[in-house]
């Protein structure tokens, strides 16, 4: 806990009313001494200062496992949070910067906030600050709304004596200069945080007049956030905060019904379902073709590549290849749409009619000429096959069509050069996965494609060939098909019929 002297106590004010000329009329004597009422009252109190400083909607306040969180940031001096997704963690941040800054505004004070991604800062927190800040009650604060030309800006909010701003979590050497009387950590989505960063943080905290909360949905069992709540030895001053699948849901931040959705989505036992929806640590089964950890690189990736398009550059390209996953019984047609090492969106049809998935394919090659599709043909999937090679078009579409077929056989092997495979399927999930394993391959955040990434087992068969787990194993396991992944691992299959875009050329 913080506590100030007698002298620090007098030099902080004159300071903060010094500050007053950017922040409020002079003129209005009461507003300073309401300013440092406030800060008398809420400096070691931010559970108080959320519930008596914001407006609240409905009478629509945090959640008790919110505000208990903020209880323990201020007693323990270093929290760390973990939970399943959508309990609210960017909002208990947000309202700490604020606290924070608006509490020790006059004295000498620094918020970096830091994230695994630049993304989650960009678009995520910063807006939550900006957010929150319009609903400050700011008579009972007792001065003016922050000025958005000077005070609250995109990325940072900068007061008379300090400032809170966004930081790359990669270079280390940025945090070391973070220095001041007073400093928050806001550690981001940390569970990817490099430990070189957090090892640079710890300078900072040598003043004893500093706080550090660090908040994330789990994820594999490594890193310096999941030592911190595995308890282990060196880590005994960070104080633990689980928040439950139950508290969120009790609380109304987590649907019940998403919650279920999900299980039968991902399944309860996978790693995808016990890290975002249970807020457990959990890695991928050693079996697994697919680690989650690749999926959400590659899904930071195209979130990237989005950021850019909305700032209007052109990123994606032309389109250069469709996947087309026909579907059988219950299970409905999937197109993926490539542009190069993307994967840019799905489109998907109920219809079981070869002439409707015929004529959608059509129109996707007439538009974008230098495509090619490649199409299973398995079941019904050789009617849409057939029936687009019939097509007689001045874009040349038959030329431009080449089919998938599970279960042919290849000789194609591992990029070892080792293992080969018992058919193509396993060649080319096998080949997603060293893509995903490189860093070659961008995916959207994609819920269905996501859960059937990582689903597959795989297995080495005594003739030294690798096995991929059948898709109608796969349907009888989880009760689904993995239909949108089925076109990413078609788009990028090495040599199917004619070479796509497969990451190991010829045959080995």
């Amino acid at each position: 806990m913080i506590h100030l002297s007698e002298k620090n106590k007098s030099t902080a004010y004159e300071r903060m009313v010094a500050g007053f000329i950017n922040g409020l009329d002079p003129s209005v004597s009461t507003d300073v001494a309401r300013y440092e009422k406030f800060q008398k009252k809420y400096f070691h109190d931010l559970a108080g200062f959320a519930n008596d400083c914001i407006i609240w909607d409905n009478d629509k306040k945090l959640a008790s496992y919110q505000l208990q969180s903020m209880e323990l940031l201020l007693e323990k001096g270093r929290l760390s949070v973990r939970g399943p997704h959508g309990l609210g963690k960017t909002a208990i941040s947000a309202i700490v910067v604020l606290w924070f800054a608006l509490t020790h505004d006059g004295l000498d004070w620094k918020v970096p906030t830091l994230a695994s991604a630049w993304r989650q800062l960009s678009k995520f927190l910063w807006p939550e600050i900006h957010k929150w800040s319009h609903k400050l009650k700011w008579d009972v604060i007792g001065r003016r709304p922050f000025d958005e030309r000077r005070e609250l800006l995109t990325l940072n909010l900068k007061l008379s004596t300090g400032e809170a701003f966004a930081i790359a979590s990669n270079d280390e050497s940025l945090i070391e200069g973070a220095h001041a009387d007073h400093i928050l950590y806001l550690f981001d989505e940390s569970k990817s945080i490099p430990d070189a960063t957090w090892d640079a943080a710890e300078g900072a905290m040598s003043t004893g007049q500093c706080y550090w909360l660090a908040v994330s949905t789990p994820g594999d069992p490594l890193g310096r956030f999941y030592d911190i709540h595995s308890r282990k030895k060196g880590y005994e001053d960070w104080e633990v905060f689980k928040v439950t699948l139950e508290m969120a849901v009790k609380a109304g931040r987590v649907s019940k019904q998403w919650a279920k959705d999900r299980e039968r989505q991902w399944g309860r036992e996978s790693a995808v379902f016990i890290n975002r929806v249970i807020g457990d640590f959990a890695s991928s089964d050693e079996d697994s073709v697919i680690p989650l950890s690749w999926v959400e690189r590659a899904n930071e990736r195209w979130l990237a590549l989005k950021d850019q398009e909305e700032k209007g550059k052109s990123v994606w390209g032309e389109m250069t290849g469709i996947g087309v996953d026909v579907g059988r019984g219950g299970d409905p047609s999937v197109i993926g749409e490539q542009y190069g090492r993307a994967i840019k969106e799905f489109r998907r049809s109920d219809k079981k009619d070869v002439m409707h998935i015929a004529g959608i394919i059509k129109g996707i090659l007439s538009v974008n000429h230098k495509a090619k599709a490649s199409i299973d043909v398995i079941g019904i999937g050789a009617g849409v096959y057939d029936r687009v090679k019939e097509f007689k078009d001045i874009w040349n579409i038959a030329n431009r069509v080449f089919a998938f077929n599970a279960a042919e056989r290849t000789e194609l092997k591992d990029r070892s050069g080792e293992l080969g495979f018992v058919n193509l399927r396993s060649a080319a999930w096998w080949n997603v996965r060293e893509m995903l394993q490189n860093d070659e391959l961008d995916l959207p955040p994609h819920d269905e494609l996501t859960g059937e990434l990582v689903t597959p087992k795989w297995r080495v068969t005594s003739g030294g060939k690798i096995q991929i787990e059948s898709k109608d194993d796969i349907k009888k396991r989880i009760d689904r098909s993995t239909n949108y992944a089925d076109t990413v691992i078609q788009i990028y299959a090495p040599e199917v019929k004619a070479p796509m875009a497969g990451a190991w050329g010829r045959k080995k």
